[in-house]
């Protein structure tokens, strides 16, 4: 049998201390649970935008332009985001390739089109 010491408070039980191989065995649930609960508050508290998994894996793994991976997530060809955002085909697939930056008011453009928020494309 475990011998476990209860600390009292105003009559009241307030700690229990108890040996370390106990500890060692529920230490990992609690922390467990701890980086449960932290999740579920940010998921929760968190009402932003959120970048797919396979756009942000397209960018990072396979280095694509954040226009053209999200446009891929999207199942947009070229012609169909152009015309969207309004923007001639050679210019989207310049930016897209990275023979252009792109100004400010047409990455703003490309955002509206993709429906992201434009910070996710001007940030790069």
């Amino acid at each position: 049998m475990t011998s476990i010491q209860i600390i009292e408070k105003d009559g009241q039980p307030a700690f229990a201390v108890v040996p370390i191989e106990i500890w060692e065995r529920v230490r990992v649930l609690v922390e467990d649970l701890d980086d449960v609960a932290t999740f579920d508050a940010a998921l929760s508290a968190h009402d932003e935008f959120r970048i797919p998994f396979a756009v942000v894996k397209a960018e990072f793994e396979e280095g694509l332009h954040p226009v053209r991976a999200s446009r891929e997530h999207r199942r947009l060809t070229q012609d169909r985001l152009a015309q969207r955002a309004r923007i001639s085909k050679a210019y989207l697939s310049q930016i897209e390739g990275g023979k252009r930056a792109g100004s400010t008011a047409t990455l703003r453009k490309l955002a509206g089109a993709l429906q992201v928020p434009a910070g996710v494309l001007l940030e790069r």
